[in-house]
């Protein structure tokens, strides 16, 4: 039974986290926060949202970033001084930042958030976005995301064809370890208006007045081989290997991190086929192709036209549309090591790079110097030489 139980565990059909430990990287924080970041500097021309996303002079003068002198937090947020008018174009001052970055598979990305932006019309966002490939062959992990007066976070990946979830159906059986609810199982970015899949949060506290209410809580993301998860902690509930931590401790996903929100089974997403290596980034637009949909922004609890918010005054409709975070912390695997490598890049902006080893080929056009990680065995292979050799025989005979 003991065999058989391991042989699910390896080939998948019960699919669970990679508990491997994970050594610090970086950690975004306090002074420091906005140093590791690129401002968009343009109008939102991707979710065409009624925001003009400012460049780094105009957002610390402006005071839309910057971070509290009392509590050492970041602070990013949408203007909520001027008085916009009712025009052909109306648009409101906010942000949208990057990571100078990108982290590869066998990272875990951890943020400790104590307020999301929300109201009517506001569409924050913490995501990744992979990069080298045109959109969404490099994939896409929406971990932070909802809309208007929603109290519920949604969790969504992006992908060219081929990557889905595991179907409803099979949440509460032995084939997935997951909390959250499946929306949508397609992860095709072409597939019901470029949504993705989807999951929504199931524990309470997750996004909005709720969210800030319980003083926030952490989100953290693996994205590994075996799969990506995603876990949600309320700040009452935040395991200690968390709050127990510095920016220099290991991370080790130990029990107490409990079940995941979101569970991606490598078993049906490639994830080194999907997923390359992720920028960071934070946002806040307004309105836009889902908070200013009519019928949705209706049925969030708002009244009115979505862009009635935009016009006008930005006090007190803005106040609370702002995020306030502890520290973003990311981390790589102890199975993967780092080298440098030189090379030419096509990008226009530069990139420092965590790229898994397959990739160093390809990066050899890169002018910037960038960390490339080598990742050793899969500690899943392992296992398995280890139980071959072992149990060889027996496996082989009592299948």
């Amino acid at each position: 039974m003991l065999i058989f139980l391991l042989l699910l565990l390896l080939t998948g059909l019960f699919p669970l986290p990679s508990t491997a430990i994970y050594t610090p990287l970086r950690e975004y924080a306090g002074d420091s926060f906005f140093s590791g970041w690129d401002y968009y500097g343009n109008v939102d021309n991707t979710t065409l949202g009624n925001v003009t996303y400012v460049n780094q002079s105009t957002g610390v003068s402006q005071s839309l970033t910057y971070v509290d002198s009392i509590t050492g937090h970041a602070i990013i947020r949408v203007d909520n001084f001027t008085n916009i008018p009712n025009a052909s174009i109306v648009n409101r001052n906010s942000v949208k930042i990057t990571t100078k970055e990108a982290y590869p598979v066998g990272s875990l990305v951890i943020i400790d958030a104590w307020h999301i932006p929300y109201g009517c019309s506001v569409w924050p966002a913490f995501w990744t976005l992979g990069i080298n490939l045109e959109w969404p062959q490099a994939g896409e992990m929406d971990i932070i995301e909802a809309i208007n007066n929603l109290g519920v976070n949604q969790y969504a990946l992006h992908t060219s064809s081929g990557c889905s979830l595991p179907s409803p159906s099979s949440n509460s059986s032995s084939s997935i370890l997951q909390s959250g609810n499946t929306i949508e199982t397609n992860c095709t970015s072409t597939f019901y208006s470029n949504e993705g899949c989807l999951v929504q949060e199931s524990k309470p506290n997750s996004f909005g007045a709720e969210f800030a209410e319980a003083q926030g809580g952490v989100f953290a993301t693996q994205l590994d081989v075996s799969g990506i998860y995603i876990w949600f902690w309320s700040r009452s509930n935040i395991p200690a290997a968390i709050s127990q931590a510095n920016s220099s401790s290991k991370m080790d996903i130990s029990s107490d991190w409990g079940t995941p929100t979101v569970a991606v089974p490598s078993s049906g997403c490639n994830i080194t086929q999907y997923f390359q290596a992720q920028q960071l980034v934070l946002d806040i637009t307004l309105c836009g192709v889902w908070a200013g949909v009519q019928s949705i922004y209706s049925s969030s609890g708002c009244s009115g036209q979505c862009i009635d918010n935009v016009i006008g005054a930005g006090n007190p409709t803005y106040n609370d549309a702002y995020w306030d975070i502890a520290y973003i912390r990311t981390y790589l695997s102890d199975t993967v090591t780092t080298t440098n490598i030189t090379g030419n890049s096509s990008s226009t902006s530069s990139i420092s790079t965590l790229l898994p080893s397959s990739s160093a080929a390809s990066s050899g056009n890169d002018a910037n110097s960038k960390r490339v990680a080598a990742v050793s065995v899969p500690v899943h292979g392992l296992l398995w030489f280890f139980l071959l050799t072992l149990f060889g025989p027996t496996l082989i005979l009592g299948w």
